[in-house]
């Protein structure tokens, strides 16, 4: 039970990790540099571009996956009793979410990398798209928006099953190549810049909605742990959570 609860917890994190992850620096980039307009200005094809990016970024999650995998069949030789394996993620996941709300001033390290634009002129589109996409793929390569992603990385370590540790950071790189999708109706000026204002004004809901996740994850893992657990984190988190007025942190980090 300690493993599908385990398994489940990171596919929710997967899934919003990726997501919260496309308002990085890099993402913004792509979503202005892989587009239909800017693949015709280079003369070429944008669905050619955007399948390489796709490509690149299950990659990238496929190579994070077998290191993580690496990590996962380390765990399961240690042969560590199921609580120890819920109690350290529960630990993480209080963690995770005192560092997003950004708590006591506690964060947690992050990597501001972009890509190197310069590949859009000096290379071939399956280079520059598939490069990029590899990268935004891993998840450590470039910008590092949430510690929820490492979350991910710890949980899917935790289920001691490398093929489901190499499943979930494969659908990870595989939603943020997907992002690029986005952008496809982008072309002229006129739509990149209404796409940009949507695409601003949708970022607060998407950060609100991750640290939901983060928030059912904690309690999830102490439930397990304990229901008295569940109890305690319930009536010091909400008024806390509450009280950090979401929307405004969300506009204010930098990522």
């Amino acid at each position: 039970m300690t493993t599908d609860v385990l398994v489940v917890c990171a596919v929710a994190l997967s899934f919003a990790s990726a997501a919260r992850s496309t308002w990085s620096p890099c993402g913004l980039s792509m979503l202005a540099s892989i587009t239909p307009l800017a693949e015709e200005g280079r003369g070429h094809r944008y669905r050619w571009a955007a399948a390489w990016f796709v490509a690149g970024g299950l990659a990238g999650g496929a190579t994070l996956g077998v290191i993580d995998g690496g990590f996962a069949a380390l765990v399961r030789s240690l042969t560590l009793p199921s609580s120890v394996l819920v109690g350290v993620a529960l630990a993480a996941a209080v963690a995770t979410l005192v560092a997003e709300l950004g708590l006591w001033g506690f964060r947690l390290p992050v990597h501001h990398r972009q890509v190197n634009e310069r590949w859009l002129d000096q290379f071939r589109t399956w280079v520059y798209a598939g490069g990029f996409g590899w990268q935004v793929g891993t998840g450590l390569a470039t910008y590092i928006m949430t510690p929820a992603l490492y979350l991910m990385i710890l949980l899917a370590a935790l289920t001691t099953t490398p093929w489901v540790a190499l499943a979930l950071a494969a659908s990870f790189g595989l939603i943020r190549g997907l992002a690029v999708l986005l952008g496809r109706r982008i072309t002229d000026a006129q739509s990149l810049t209404s796409f940009h204002q949507r695409f601003h004004h949708a970022e607060p809901p998407v950060w609100r909605a991750l640290v939901g996740v983060e928030c059912a994850v904690t309690f999830v893992c102490a439930w397990v742990v304990s229901p008295w657990m569940t109890f305690g984190l319930t009536l010091v988190a909400v008024p806390v959570v509450v009280s950090r007025r979401l929307p405004s942190r969300a506009a204010a980090r930098p990522g």
